[in-house]
């Protein structure tokens, strides 16, 4: 373990450790799930690639059987985004996040949307209307605009969604389905109740775990919380100190990685917390700006790692009957990274379009 002030390359290959990145876990895409405490899914494609990256041979539709089976869920949770969560993390998880989601949309155009309308109210009528299954937001907004005639049906829908334990049910989240979300109350589709006064110190402990060394300021920007510093005060951490002199904390029995272990070059897919869980993101950004890869609107695309650190971004392009990875370098890559990258995103074509032509594409940079 280093001694000392510890190094960003440090921080850079712990981190990598922690998420799989740096050698790919050889166990169960639930596990995986658990393991990063969710991972990000906006957009409903992103933890397929996501997980990819992370596990050793992965099959694309290993995910879409957990999600069919309710071992896994989509629901809105860290910072107010749609993550996938196993279902065991999400009876616990989400009652601590509600506060501060409720804080989070009441500031939002659907709060003011939907002004006037009790809250406790606006949740008995959504229980209400999705008492005989899962419904689509347009189903939502027919049921639930009568009830609240002053109010804009959208938002109503948009408020119930994040004031309310929804889960986008399946076939939303498989790979390659088409069709809108359709919701239902946590409770119901998973058959337990939420956990009663959840303990934010667990969740610093499984953020750790998949994050750390981290600062309470880097636990709030993964999570959305509040208030963390007098968690981790009271919790039997263990400090760490960088070479800026930042004051990080960590497991007591957390190992730090060693600065010299080679990190192989990865396809890290988009929106992945990989690179929205800490308030100082050089541990992976290096000093590539963070605008080259999160968009003013909050579009986080696609990134390759070179020697561990972000050097470039990468998408799919598909035509009929084709599928291509563009990979687009933030420098000239050398041979050896791009023979590494054309394999990698090969690989990945094959288990994400194994009926297509596939292509890699490399743009200048």
């Amino acid at each position: 373990m280093p001694t000392g002030a510890v190094s960003r390359r440090t921080l850079n290959r712990t981190l990598l450790t922690r998420q799989f990145l740096l050698e790919r876990a050889r166990t169960g895409p639930r596990e995986v799930v658990r393991h990063l405490v969710g991972l990000q899914s906006q957009t409903p494609a992103s933890p397929y690639p996501g997980l990819w990256s992370r596990l050793a041979g992965f099959r694309f539709d290993a995910l879409g059987e957990l999600l069919t089976s309710r071992r896994v869920v989509r629901i809105t949770a860290m910072r107010a985004t749609v993550h996938l969560m196993a279902a065991e993390d999400v009876h616990w998880l989400r009652p601590l996040l509600q506060p501060a989601l409720d804080r989070a949309v009441e500031s939002s155009r659907w709060a003011r949307g939907a002004a006037g309308v009790d809250r406790a109210e606006l949740a008995a009528a959504g229980r209400e209307a999705l008492a005989g299954g899962p419904l689509g937001p347009a189903e939502l907004r027919a049921a639930l605009g009568p009830r609240f005639p002053e109010a804009d049906p959208e938002s109503l829908v948009n408020l119930l969604r994040i004031r309310a334990p929804l889960v986008q049910v399946p076939p939303r989240g498989l790979w390659g389905a088409a069709g809108g979300p359709r919701y239902a109350f946590a409770d119901d589709w998973l058959g337990a109740p939420p956990a009663q006064d959840p303990d934010p110190a667990g969740a610093v402990r499984r953020y750790l775990a998949a994050f750390g060394p981290a600062s309470p300021a880097d636990a709030q920007k993964w999570s959305g919380l509040t208030g963390l510093r007098r968690t981790f005060a009271a919790m039997d951490l263990r400090p760490v100190t960088t070479e800026d002199g930042a004051v990080l904390y960590d497991l007591p029995d957390a190992e730090l990685a060693d600065p010299d272990l080679a990190a192989p070059p990865r396809l890290v897919a988009d929106f992945d917390n990989l690179l929205l869980s800490h308030a100082d993101r050089a541990r992976v950004l290096g000093d590539v700006p963070k605008e080259r890869v999160i968009t003013a609107n909050g579009l986080v695309r696609g990134t390759l790692l070179l020697d561990g650190f972000v050097a470039g971004t990468w998408r799919f392009a598909r035509t009929p009957g084709r599928a291509a990875v563009v990979l687009a370098p933030f420098a000239p890559l050398r041979p050896a990274d791009r023979d590494t990258l054309t394999g990698q995103a090969l690989d990945l074509l094959a288990a994400s379009d194994p009926r297509a032509a596939p292509e890699v594409r490399v743009e200048p940079p």
